[in-house]
């Protein structure tokens, strides 16, 4: 599971990674939550970064309570399920952060911990968007993230982890003529000789904490 991650670089920083055009005001994030406002890259358009909710809303969904429960899709089940299968075919999408955070589960606590490459650069997770209308005629776009079985560094940690994209292979997965089975290839746990993960407060756990002193180690 995802639940939270950081996006802790500059707009002009994320302008430049995806060679695209950022109109939303932008400040660093160090705490992003489920149901937030945040940047991802559409592969409807590539030129633009935009902003969406953070927790899916398929399209036929009755109401937005759903979204909640859907901020992260199993890799291995998302071409059948009928929540994630539509738009895994056809709204596939970048979602960018530096970092992201687990809670490793001991025997009274669980202890936070964040992730990120050891480039300390800005990398993509592997997502999936959708738009839905409200019964006030809004149109709301929303997103998950997509996850895997963990890597040996994520072993450490927990279960799974999300499924974080080689720069080379983002034009693979945003590309409209990529098959199903190619997609599938690209689900899979990152290399963890180049994840660095260590321990982090519990400023964490509230997402009202968006400030650098969340990623600093204990």
């Amino acid at each position: 599971m995802c639940g939270r991650y950081a996006i802790v670089q500059q707009k002009n920083d994320l302008e430049t990674f995806y060679d695209a055009n950022m109109k939303a005001a932008w400040k660093p994030r160090y705490n992003a939550a489920p149901t937030q406002e945040l940047p991802l890259v559409l592969d409807a358009d590539p030129a633009h970064i935009v902003v969406a909710r953070w927790g899916l809303i398929p399209f036929w969904a009755k109401d937005d309570k759903i979204g909640a429960r859907l901020i992260n899709a199993r890799s291995e089940t998302v071409a059948e399920k009928p929540t994630f299968r539509t738009s895994f075919k056809k709204r596939r999408c970048l979602i960018p952060a530096t970092h992201f955070y687990e809670w490793k589960k001991t025997t009274s606590i669980k202890k936070p911990f964040a992730i990120h490459l050891k480039s300390k650069e800005l990398f993509s997770f592997a997502g999936l968007w959708d738009e839905w209308k409200s019964s006030k005629g809004e149109l709301i776009r929303t997103f998950t993230i997509l996850t895997c079985g963990p890597n040996s560094v994520m072993k450490k940690i927990h279960d799974r982890m999300p499924v974080i994209l080689k720069k080379s292979d983002e034009e693979a997965w945003m590309n409209p003529t990529s098959s199903e089975t190619a997609l599938q290839k690209l689900l899979k746990p990152f290399s963890s000789s180049q994840l660095v993960a260590y321990e982090i407060s519990t400023l964490v756990n509230l997402p009202t904490n968006d400030n650098p002193a969340v990623v600093q180690p204990v």
